[in-house]
């Protein structure tokens, strides 16, 4: 229990994360610059790179009420978050975002292009924290008819396996509109490789932030890094959106390839029906994953994104 005057300690919910300094705003909506001194003592146990996240609920004490400073003494209980290797350093995790109603893993299918394993990697791991998540397919518009079939593709595949897929463009106003609802009342985390449109979409979204955005380099058609930091940011709807750094992968960390499979929902459905409780879904007879992708129940680029996933954690069966 922390022994300070009452009316030096505020709550504050963690907007924005530098690495050294959060900004905070209180329950009466101001905003404030604090950091920490010493080591934090977090409840929830987790050894990760980042103590604090944006989406954070923490307690600060105020040092300065004229330039709002602060310091954090402590990190209220998390409802959910969620992590990723840590861009620095592999065998560490990096908590991306605290506290979280909803995951959005922003694709194209052209320029760039998102790979299945990448979105899968992102979906699985909202999943295992229990944060639901939607697919938002960027720049439709820039289709020709092979993209469109495997647009097709994704949202039969997708649904399938009991996820919504959101075809849109980020600079129409109706398809913002149209996702917008879907955010009402939310938290939402936004991730996605860099140059698929998110900043564009956050600036639809949050009129007057003017988001640096880059175009997709021509020679490498890939996008270039245009957020440095997670930050979240208030919506007209009442929700609040998440921006994260564009990212190359999705790194898995924490999962035991016992667990990997109750990650995939259509997996998931059919996993009691395989002959051993143990099974991985690769050698072992009756197995009824392995049948679902021969019957179409479970759709093959799901399956090999599954066992390639199982290769990368390093174990053998």
């Amino acid at each position: 229990m922390l022994n300070m005057p009452e009316e030096k300690l505020l709550k504050g919910l963690v907007y924005k994360s530098t690495g050294s300094w959060y900004v905070l705003q209180d329950d009466d909506k101001e905003f404030w610059n604090a950091r920490i001194k010493g080591k934090l003592k977090i409840d929830d146990d987790i050894s990760s790179t980042n103590p604090i996240a944006v989406g954070d609920r923490v307690v600060f004490e105020v040092e300065n009420r004229d330039t709002k400073t602060g310091t954090i003494k402590d990190v209220l209980p998390r409802r959910n978050y969620i992590v990723r290797v840590s861009p620095h350093n592999r065998n560490q995790k990096h908590i991306v975002a605290a506290n979280l109603d909803l995951a959005l893993v922003i694709t194209t299918i052209t320029e760039p292009r998102t790979s299945h394993g990448f979105i899968d990697r992102f979906l699985l791991t909202a999943e295992a924290y229990h944060i639901p998540a939607i697919i938002v397919v960027n720049k439709i518009d820039l289709l020709k008819a092979k993209h469109k079939e495997q647009l097709k593709h994704w949202e039969q595949m997708y649904g399938n396996a009991g996820y919504e897929v959101v075809p849109m463009i980020a600079l129409e106003h109706d398809s913002v509109i149209a996702l917008e609802k879907k955010l009402q009342g939310k938290t939402t985390l936004f991730s996605g490789h860099s140059g698929v449109g998110k900043s564009t979409l956050i600036n639809q979204l949050v009129p007057d932030l003017n988001l640096r955005t880059h175009e997709v380099s021509d020679w490498s058609g890939k996008g270039q890094h245009t957020t440095t930091f997670a930050e979240m940011f208030d919506i007209g709807t009442g929700g609040r959106i998440i921006d994260t750094p564009g990212v190359k992968e999705f790194g898995i960390i924490d999962i035991e390839k016992e667990e990997l499979s109750h990650y995939f929902p259509e997996m998931r459905a059919l996993m009691s029906q395989c002959r051993f409780n143990n099974c991985l879904h690769i050698n072992e007879p009756g197995c009824a994953v392995k049948e679902g992708v021969i019957n179409g129940t479970v759709d093959e680029n799901r399956y090999v994104s599954y066992v390639t996933i199982l290769e990368s954690l390093g174990k053998k069966w």
